[in-house]
């Protein structure tokens, strides 16, 4: 493998430096003589916007660390590239590293790329500073990495620090690896995503440990990148420790396409929002999904005046509802299975769709879960956003379901502890639901 050293072209590990050019010069002559390994040694690299090409290996050794530019003149919009920019989108930040239409691309090493995410999270006084809320948002704050059109992805033991916007998003790429990588973003970040399969085909993401505000692992079916790349499908998600104030895994809510064969399991939730939460609200159909073998635990944090996170302390979250008072038709979740999960969590299982796009077909099979008070907060409402319904005042029984349309609980067992709060109630809640059927579960107010 020819080898591409940045030093060679210039660059300089004075964290100060924008290394732009020399780095993208390397990239350059490394694609034009076949491909080879671009390399980044020990120090800290500032740069402007960097594009990867087919058959390049960007390799960060240990010791390197790759810093996001925040200058809006820096940073490049990718998207220009391509039909629909970012005037339909809304990503307008641009993109600090990435490729557009490219195959056998890399990234990998044991250094850092650094977003400076610390430096456009804020809190704003009028708020009084909530400890767990989240932060305010500088205007300009570009997203870390984009993959677009890649065939062949391959992201490896890299570490990604403090994303200003969204960490690792991947937009219809085939043939993806994302393996042993660690993200650690600010726990009260807005829009700080982990990695966002977006219309993406054939994903395997494997012991990662993911720390953010918002969700952990998002697969989303976009609207520009449905249009383009189609269905998001036959995506792995296994081994991983997940810590956010969202979900660990959102299925939507973007889901302007099909999202199907989904499978996460065998992963850590560390005090997240909520495990799973699957969303349809853009007409598209979410079916096939599977999660087993969870750990761990959810809880409601704290909201600021103007600002809420998604997500009351719920272990499964399953929505189907109106994204607005448009009332366009949803979608449609059919056929998600869970089992063997042990859970700690605030809040009830939850799921809702409508007489016309009814939840179906869901499964749970060994589900134990441990509602307890673990967080700061007194009170836990019901949290359906983006809806028309948003968050409200509810009570919270062991189970809610509403438009449910064929579901099998087989040994559950649901169970609380402790003080607990006054708006739980004694009940297990269901409203025009059809087909449910509950077997060797232990579920108060409901023994069968």
């Amino acid at each position: 493998m020819r080898e591409f050293n940045i030093m060679d072209y210039g660059a300089v590990a004075d964290g100060v430096t924008n290394n732009a050019k020399a780095i993208q010069r390397a990239v350059d002559l490394c694609w034009e003589s076949g491909g080879g390994r671009v390399t980044v040694p020990a120090g800290r690299y500032m740069s402007g916007s960097i594009q990867l090409k087919s058959n390049v290996d960007l390799h960060l050794e240990m010791g390197a660390v790759l810093i996001s530019s925040l200058n809006k003149e820096d940073i490049d919009d990718f998207m220009t590239q391509v039909d629909d920019d970012n005037e339909t989108t809304g990503w307008e930040g641009g993109c600090f590293l990435g490729a557009i239409h490219g195959e056998n691309i890399s990234l990998s090493g044991d250094g850092m790329i650094y977003g400076q995410g610390e430096k456009v999270f804020y809190d704003d006084g009028a708020d009084g500073g909530y400890a767990e809320s989240p932060m305010c948002v500088a205007d300009f704050r570009p997203r870390l990495i984009l993959f677009e059109d890649v065939e062949n992805l391959s992201v490896r033991d890299v570490t990604l620090k403090d994303a200003a916007f969204w960490t690792l998003h991947m937009a219809g790429c085939r043939h993806v690896r994302i393996h042993n990588i660690r993200i650690l973003n600010a726990v009260r970040g807005a829009n700080n995503d982990g990695i966002d399969p977006d219309s993406c085909q054939d994903v395997v993401i494997s012991n990662c440990m993911i720390e953010s505000g918002d969700d952990a692992i998002v697969v989303k079916s976009t609207k520009p990148m449905a249009a383009r790349y189609g269905a998001c499908e036959n995506v792995v998600i296994t081994g991983c420790v997940l810590h956010s104030h969202d979900s660990a895994l959102k299925v939507g809510t973007e889901t302007h396409g099909v999202i199907r064969n989904i499978s996460f399991g065998d992963c850590i939730i560390k005090d997240c929002s909520r495990a799973v939460g699957i969303w349809v609200r853009d007409g598209g159909t979410v079916e096939d999904i599977h999660v087993h073998h969870l750990t761990g635990a959810v809880r409601r944090y704290a909201d600021a005046p103007q600002r809420r996170w998604w997500g009351k302390g719920e272990p499964f979250f399953i929505s189907a509802t109106y994204r607005n008072e448009k009332k366009d038709f949803p979608g449609i979740i059919r056929r998600v299975s869970f089992d063997h999960i042990y859970l700690k969590s605030e809040s009830c299982i939850f799921i809702a769709g409508e007489e016309e796009c009814p939840v179906e077909d869901i499964s749970m099979d060994h589900v134990r879960i441990e509602m307890i008070r673990q967080g700061t907060q007194k009170e836990i409402p019901f949290d359906e956003q983006p809806s028309l319904y948003g968050v409200y005042a509810h009570g919270i029984p062991y189970f809610y379901g509403r438009h449910v349309n064929g579901m099998r609980a087989f040994d559950c067992v649901i169970r609380r502890f402790g003080e607990g709060f006054p708006m739980w109630t004694e009940e297990v809640e269901l409203i025009n639901c059809k087909k449910i059927e509950f077997s060797s579960c232990e579920i108060p107010s409901l023994i069968v």
